[in-house]
């Protein structure tokens, strides 16, 4: 994998108001349709029917848990991100530890009690008890991003958040955060695309710690990207295969499709036997930036992303730099809506 050694995060930053971000999902969503270097607005409808027959298109089918727990916390709430189950009922977490010391103990839900025995990134918090889905599923919220908890009136989820966050196909548990491009699809739209001979095949990436880190270097080589768990059947990478010999393209909804997909082309995930077939599986630390030569991928969707961020880069990777920043340029001006509940971006290489 090549890349631009001169790539800083610096130049990944573009203006925008708050008033375009996103608080809720409207569908069908406004397409920015890029075919050679050109921004150009396509109903949802007309992108349905510019995939033509035998090409493929890659879906994440990961399904979002429910992890962000609020605590009391000084006659207010702090909110506990749980990451990763260790051992002995310890856990990966996030959340706002500055004014805490090693050994504070919180109260949470349910007469829980979680001591702080590390701090920085994550922190780890060792519980009393055991907890499982259930108690997330009575106890917790999705973790929404950050920047639509700020913009809303209150930190808390609303109610349509767990049908609006999940994708119409999820279906293995273990994300942090929703494959958002996915969000735009209804499982109506799937079947009119395979009505129409379009090859969709899964994959599934847990979206992790990753997408709620800032990149904390300038110079994006320095950057170390936290690592996913993908899993990719053997037969959705023969039909990628296949299609390509044929000379069809690949499509791929989403930047953890992408990331799944290069992946297992840069040879970076091993072949294994599970219990239903083979399939490509490990944890993938790529980092795809400008500079990156691409084996699989030919088409992208995507949302819109934030300004320096991961995601950023690698759309500037699968365009360029000067091309994503005009075209998001040209979207503001054009009033689409931005990042997780936003409208959509097609990219043509």
């Amino acid at each position: 994998m090549v890349v631009d050694p001169s790539m800083h995060i610096s130049e990944l930053t573009f203006p925008y108001p708050d008033s375009l971000v996103a608080l809720e999902p409207i569908r069908p969503s406004r397409v920015m349709w890029v075919e050679n270097s050109r921004p150009v607005e396509i109903s949802f409808q007309q992108l349905l029917g510019k995939i033509p027959r035998g090409d493929v298109l890659v879906v994440n089918n990961t399904k979002v848990l429910k992890r962000r727990v609020f605590v009391p916390w000084k006659k207010a709430f702090i909110e506990i991100l749980f990451l990763t189950r260790l051992e002995n009922q310890t856990w990966e977490v996030l959340f706002p530890a500055k004014e805490f010391k090693v050994s504070s103990v919180l109260e949470l839900p349910d007469g829980v009690k979680a001591e702080l025995i590390e701090k920085g990134r994550p922190q780890k918090l060792k519980l009393d008890r055991d907890v499982n889905e259930d108690y997330f599923a009575k106890n917790a919220e999705i973790p929404l991003p950050p920047y639509i908890q700020k913009l809303r009136p209150t930190r808390h989820s609303q109610s349509q958040d767990d049908e609006w966050y999940q994708t119409a196909w999820a279906k293995e548990p273990g994300s942090l955060a929703s494959p958002t491009a996915s969000l735009h699809f209804s499982s109506s739209d799937m079947e009119l695309l395979k009505a129409n001979g379009v090859q969709i095949v899964p994959i599934t990436l847990h979206v992790g710690l990753g997408t709620f880190l800032p990149v904390t270097t300038e110079n994006l080589n320095d950057f170390e990207i936290h690592g996913e768990m993908v899993e990719i059947p053997l037969s959705t990478w023969i039909t990628i295969q296949k299609a390509k010999s044929g000379g069809n393209k690949v499509w791929t909804l989403g930047t953890t499709s992408t990331r799944a997909i290069e992946s297992v082309a840069q040879n970076l995930l091993p072949l294994v036997g599970t219990e239903v077939g083979q399939c490509y599986k490990g944890i993938t630390r790529i980092f795809i930036k400008p500079g990156y030569e691409w084996k699989v991928v030919d088409r992208l969707m995507t949302n819109f992303h934030q300004p320096e961020s991961t995601l950023l880069a690698l759309v500037a990777a699968f365009s360029d730099l000067g091309t994503v920043k005009a075209c998001y340029k040209w979207a503001i001006e054009c009033k689409f809506r931005l990042f997780s509940y936003g409208d959509l971006s097609v990219w043509i290489r």
